[in-house]
């Protein structure tokens, strides 16, 4: 039967921190096989940060397991920060840490804004990668960011309330620019609300069925602080131009083995943004798991990308 479980926790091997500007220092780590196969771990949000869960999709025994938090995000530094942060820094980010790492190709895991930073760097630099395994496909449109800022109350309706009701009525307008507003805010008081709230309505409309501890580590400040902020930046700053560039130039990657993993009921990143990828792209793996949402951890999202990863070892 395929492996549907993640695998046993591991500690790093090596852990380190990479100043990549007068500004940013990243932290990164590597745990697993120091001689296996290169894949490189790329968070969400953009802001969320990585855990020590996330090692365990991939065999130890087989991968060389790289995790990095990405500008602003949990353990690089200063957290939060917004600038010098854009999509096209973080991909040279990347490029420098294989660099840095010795690394000649790796493969590339990513989940949510992880996919959007996947797509974008391997667009960009298709001859350093093996292959890419995506999941909770976002492409940064801005119809994609207007859906979590206002429709997805069609589904979540109670979470949305929440997340309206931090923000003066006259301001509903435009709630991205209100919650800048307040994440920006001199006081860390301030600060902090609003990163919370943004955070828990993401967690909240982020699984199937409610998820305690999803809930629990959408509330903790450093998730919340980096999330909110990184996020809240991107969705005002960081669109591509044109719009639909990862999808335009998918021709680039066409050639490598790729995973598409996407919950049906994948709220906060819908199926329509897969599927016009899968389209794109028809080569690729293209999994839709019926009953699920959007965080990796649901079940049948989970088991997919375990067996991704497990039927990635058939390429080397």
């Amino acid at each position: 039967m395929p492996r549907s479980e993640l695998f046993p926790p591991i500690d790093p091997y090596q852990t380190g921190f990479l100043p990549v500007d007068e500004i940013h220092t990243l932290y990164w780590e590597q745990s697993g096989n120091p001689r296996g196969v290169p894949v490189l771990f790329l968070h969400g949000g953009p802001g969320a940060g990585a855990s020590p869960t996330h090692r365990r999709f991939f065999d130890p025994g087989h991968y060389r397991i790289v995790v990095m938090d990405q500008r602003g995000a949990g353990r690089s530094t200063p957290l939060g920060e917004v600038r010098r942060n854009t999509t096209e820094l973080l991909v040279e980010d990347a490029e420098r840490l294989r660099r840095h790492l010795g690394i000649e190709r790796w493969l590339l895991f990513g989940g949510s804004w992880g996919s959007t930073l996947a797509l974008a760097y391997g667009q960009t630099h298709p001859e350093r990668c093996l292959g890419l395994i995506l999941r909770g496909i976002f492409l940064m449109r801005k119809s994609e960011i207007d859906w979590f800022l206002y429709s997805m109350r069609t589904i979540f309706p109670e979470a949305w309330a929440t997340f309206a009701a931090h923000i003066p009525q006259e301001e509903h307008g435009d709630l991205l620019e209100a919650y800048w507003r307040r994440l920006n805010a001199p006081d860390a008081a301030t600060r902090m609300a609003a990163a919370r709230v943004w955070s828990l309505y993401e967690g909240s409309c982020s699984s199937l069925l409610p998820s305690p501890e999803l809930i629990a580590t959408s509330a903790e400040d450093t998730h919340a602080l980096g999330l909110a902020r990184i996020e809240a930046h991107y969705f005002r700053s960081n669109r591509f131009t044109p719009e639909d560039r990862l999808l335009r130039d998918v021709h680039r990657i066409r050639h490598l083995p790729g995973t598409i993993v996407q919950g049906r009921y994948d709220i906060v990143c819908p199926i329509a943004s897969a599927d016009e990828l899968r389209r794109a792209w028809p080569e690729a793996d293209y999994r839709v798991v019926p009953d699920a949402g959007h965080s990796a951890m649901e079940p049948g999202i989970r088991a997919a990308l375990v067996q991704a990863t497990e039927r990635f070892k058939e390429y080397r």
